[in-house]
């Protein structure tokens, strides 16, 4: 199986009248910014350019400002979360027990980076601090579904159940 790549903004008029919407609603509040990013990501699940473009915009604000305001806050996210959101988490009980070959062979297997999602839109991959299930380190999470006591071999047999 190979993925590349990520998915295409497919933005909608429905999703833009909503932005304009939550636009109007704080464009005149100071510090506008960051609940205007906040309901864009709502609107649309995550911040493509297309969407950083339209608020820099409205707002009278350059794209690098935006940018930047995205980039820095951890809770806004460049690219979109798929079907199957999978986090590993990489805090230090797990990370001594391997989570990063876990992590490695996740990336391997579904052919996507990081932070990003797959092509098709089923998969995205990050990875995260403690979530606070150390008693089952390594652990990973796909959506609610949580798995522990990991080791890298285990990673094909558990994708198997959701790319079917």
């Amino acid at each position: 199986m190979t993925f590349t790549g990520t998915v295409e903004f497919k933005g909608t008029k429905e999703q833009e009248e909503k932005l304009y919407e939550v636009i109007a609603k704080y464009k005149d509040t100071e510090g506008a910014l960051i609940p205007i990013l906040h309901g864009a990501q709502e609107i649309y699940g995550y911040l493509p350019i297309e969407v950083q473009k339209i608020v820099a915009d409205a707002l009278g604000k350059s794209l690098t400002e935006v940018y930047g305001v995205v980039t820095f806050y951890a809770q806004f996210s460049l690219y979109p979360k798929g079907e199957y959101a999978i986090s590993v988490c990489l805090g230090t009980a797990c990370y001594v027990k391997g989570s990063g070959a876990i992590l490695e062979e996740i990336r391997k297997q579904l052919n996507v980076e990081v932070g990003k999602c797959t092509a098709d839109g089923k998969f995205s991959l990050e990875a995260t601090r403690c979530i606070g299930a150390c008693g089952l380190a390594p652990v990973m999470t796909i959506n609610d579904e949580v798995y522990g006591k990991l080791v890298a071999d285990d990673v094909k047999g558990i994708l198997s159940k959701y790319i079917a």
